[in-house]
């Protein structure tokens, strides 16, 4: 282990906020909105969500060289995701330990080291303590260069995605990721080349609560054919199909991580408005059956959703990938990016970024749709009677699927709240858990 993990003090978890079982009830299906207002809340989150979970911090294809590095977020926290002379991979808080200052103010590039604007102090890419301005004066005291580098997180990652996590006691990433990796590999592996992500980073704020956006994600394909209906029908020139019409789909979940689909291939993609890309997915389809099985290959580019349990979610199709980074209660800045095959033709890449620009972007015609609800979900349950209303996330209980073989907790059709209630009752557990070994593994008695 990294001397500067081991140098990472573990936070003291602070006694659980009364009452949280009466703001979310699960078995019930109902919560309060003061869980997505409350300032108290909030500060739990940071410590016993965005300080333990494992977080995505950015992906292989963004930092090809030794010294490439991007600066991102793990909560509230500043990091630093640098590739390593060795290709190793680390993540590093962008906070002198002197006196807090960011060694680092851009947003990506390539360095030999990081030097703070304060003091002087100076450090490698590895985040080792290098030298520091007027450094004779610390020559005779009992300072150790090797006990003052920038602190560094643990760091894993998946077929490409780059994962962190400040817990010394969280589970592995393949553990924390569980069955649901099955179905990452729906957009991940479905060619032998891999992924990469196509430009750079979309960056916009919202006045929303994060959980709000994550959980739209997670299973809430309920609002689409209602809040997307004329966007939907200008971009596709017609009628668009219900989700109701689909004869197969499914929700699935595992410790807060949820994934709705159906298998039409190409019917998150169609949006887009470009003939290419669906072409290409019907090419693509027969490879990746050879790859993943006949079941999965339709799912490349399908109506589906899927949020990694707590912020960072996917539309395959659009294939866009966003964090929902934390900003207070009541803000996110948003991260989004387009993944592509790296092997894909360039124009059809091309017109994935464009497509991605069109509908889930700041200007998007789908995302100012979710954008003005999520803000107004948030901002209403700043009123002292309103937030303490029930609202109902009841829908599809007792619809779990036992005789199926797909991997996790699995419910029948996409129009259902198992994955928003399995979200949920994630979330309440960790604000609970003084621990990571104190969290409970519902799996199996989910409805």
């Amino acid at each position: 282990m990294d001397n500067n993990l081991i140098k990472l003090k573990p936070i003291e978890a602070s006694p659980a906020l009364p009452n949280l079982d009466k703001l979310c009830d699960m078995e019930a299906g109902r919560m309060s909105g003061k869980i997505f207002w409350d300032g108290d809340i909030y500060e739990q989150e940071l410590e016993k969500i965005f300080a333990r979970c494992w977080l995505f911090v950015a992906h292989e294809s963004q930092i090809p060289k030794a010294g490439d590095y991007i600066a991102t977020t793990m909560g509230e926290d500043e990091v630093l995701v640098v590739r390593q002379k060795d290709a190793s991979i680390k993540v590093l808080i962008n906070a002198c330990p002197h006196r807090g200052n960011k060694v680092c103010f851009a947003e990506a590039g390539n360095a030999r080291g990081f030097i703070c604007n304060y003091h002087g102090w100076a450090f490698g890419t590895d985040g080792a303590l290098r030298g520091m301005h007027e450094s004779g004066v610390y020559e005779d005291s009992a300072f150790d260069k090797s006990q003052h580098g920038l602190r560094e997180a643990r760091v894993d990652s998946y077929k490409g995605l780059v994962f962190a996590t400040f817990a010394a006691d969280a589970p592995s990433l393949a553990e924390y990721l569980g069955p649901m990796a099955w179905y990452l590999d729906v957009i991940l592996d479905n060619d032998e080349g891999g992924t990469e992500f196509a430009g750079g980073c979309i960056r916009s704020t919202i006045e929303c609560n994060w959980k709000i956006a994550a959980e739209n994600f997670v299973g809430d394909i309920l609002h689409a054919g209602w809040t997307h209906d004329s966007a939907a029908r200008a971009m596709l020139g017609g009628a668009v199909a219900q989700v109701s019409d689909f004869p197969e789909s499914w929700s699935v979940n595992w410790n807060g991580h949820g994934y709705e689909f159906a298998r039409d291939l190409v019917g998150n993609a169609a949006v887009l408005g470009e003939s290419a890309i669906n072409k290409y997915l019907h090419l693509q389809a027969p490879k990746a059956a050879e790859r993943l099985g006949e079941f999965r290959s339709r799912m490349l580019g399908a109506v589906s959703s899927f949020t990694l349990f707590p912020n960072f979610s996917f539309l395959p199709g659009q294939n866009t990938m966003r964090v929902w980074q934390p900003r207070g209660p009541n803000k996110i800045e948003l991260y989004t990016w387009v993944i592509v095959n790296k092997n894909a033709p360039q124009d059809v890449k091309d017109k994935w970024r464009r497509g991605a620009m069109m509908t889930f972007s700041p200007t998007g015609v789908f995302e100012m749709d979710d954008g003005e609800n999520w803000e107004y979900c948030t901002k209403t349950s700043r009123g002292k009677v309103t937030r303490y209303q029930d609202l109902y996330v009841g829908l599809g209980m007792n619809t779990r699927l036992a005789d199926t073989d797909l991997p996790g907790n699995v419910f029948k059709g996409q129009l259902n709240e198992a994955n928003s209630r399995a979200f949920y009752q994630y979330w309440k557990d960790l604000l609970k858990a003084p621990s990571w070994a104190d969290v409970p593994d519902r799996n199996g008695q989910l409805r």
